[in-house]
């Protein structure tokens, strides 16, 4: 292995440093006095998108589905949704306690937010992460958000079925995905909210870290990887979303060695946000609303910034937030006080807002 390849490996781990410290618990807001209580449903879906994957990631899906405190007293009511996509490590049930699901979104409504459906899909993997991409090795992640999920949603739930009646919002890997799906899917989506994303930009070259390298190199098995470091699991996660290989059992991926280095570090980086943003400008164009936020002790704070500036220098209209936090310790409050604030003004509420 090269040292450029191997400081690649340790640039795109710092990717995850911050993600790392979803782990941890997060603070909650003060509860809104009055706040009525809204209905959670724990379900399973079967997703095409996933089917056949290498990994043996699981075709039926769990996913959490918030349901406003009219849903059931207003039969005829029909109400638009918002897809909020989980971190790395963490799936829709852990999502859950780290954004203090349900007390801030009966929070926000009870603080004037417009009633909507809220749905937590899980993309968690073998290796704890689908980088909401698609990939043979993992399944189609981007896909199953895109189409698999909305689909049930609108099958099974009263929605308002038309792509302004939708909100897609991601956190760290989830803010990297919403970005991701939200250039590739503005005919699903209407209103966009990117929270501390991860992995926009293509990696840089890094000091070296042997350390990784040789846990990385002894990976023979799912098994294996399960007893990894946080980092360098993440780095498995990655390549199987972004580097998969069906001739490469039992993992199904190939790092950055050897004769595959030039491809798979180009696949990499072909993967990145911010550089193929300049392709989906036209699709960013027809969304209503986008907001962006990141906390100022956010590692991912400059990158943010630059997602920030490249709409900027396209004129196109959205907001940018700053705000005094690290990577996780305010996601309460802001998925209470700015997040589902920010769709409820923005969604279509009403049928027919194509």
């Amino acid at each position: 292995m090269t040292i450029r390849v191997v400081c690649l490996l340790a640039v795109l781990a710092s990717a995850f440093v911050q993600v790392a410290t979803a782990q941890m618990k997060t603070e909650a807001p003060p509860v809104v006095a009055g706040a009525k209580p809204v209905s959670v449903e724990s379900i399973k879906i079967h997703s095409r998108a996933i089917e056949g994957n290498l990994e043996g990631n699981a075709v039926e899906r769990d996913m959490l589905v918030f349901l406003p405190p009219s849903y059931k007293k207003e039969a005829s009511r029909r109400y638009p949704v918002v897809y909020a996509l989980h971190g790395y490590f963490v799936g829709a049930e852990q999502w859950s306690h780290e954004i203090h699901a349900p007390q801030t979104i009966e929070g926000a409504f009870a603080s004037g937010a417009k009633e909507m459906i809220v749905v937590l899909p899980d993309s968690k993997t073998v290796h704890n992460g689908s980088m909401y991409s698609g990939s043979m090795t993992t399944g189609d992640f981007e896909t199953f958000i895109a189409r698999d999920v909305v689909s049930y949603i609108d099958e099974h739930y009263r929605t308002i079925p038309e792509r302004r009646s939708r909100g897609l919002a991601g956190h760290s890997m989830g803010g990297y995905g919403a970005t991701r799906i939200g250039m590739k899917h503005a005919d699903v989506f209407g209103s966009l909210y990117v929270m501390s994303p991860c992995c926009l930009a293509p990696r840089s070259v890094g000091p070296p870290n042997a350390e990784m390298t040789k846990q990385l190199e002894e990976v023979k098995s799912p098994a294996d990887s399960a007893k990894l470091p946080f980092f360098a699991r993440a780095q498995l996660a990655a390549a199987a979303a972004w580097s998969p290989n069906p001739k490469n059992p039992p993992m199904f991926l190939d790092l950055p060695t050897g004769e595959a280095q030039a491809d798979v570090l180009a696949r990499w980086a072909a993967n990145a946000p911010l550089a193929f943003i300049h392709q989906y400008i036209g699709n960013i164009r027809r969304y209503d609303a986008i907001a962006i936020d990141v906390g100022d002790r956010d590692g991912l704070r400059t990158d943010t910034a630059k997602l920030h500036d490249v709409l900027d220098s396209y004129g196109i209209e959205h907001t940018f937030q700053v705000y005094a936090g690290d990577h996780t310790n305010k996601l309460g409050d802001r998925f209470q006080n700015h997040v589902l604030p920010f769709f409820g003004a923005n969604l279509c509420f009403k049928a027919g807002c194509r």
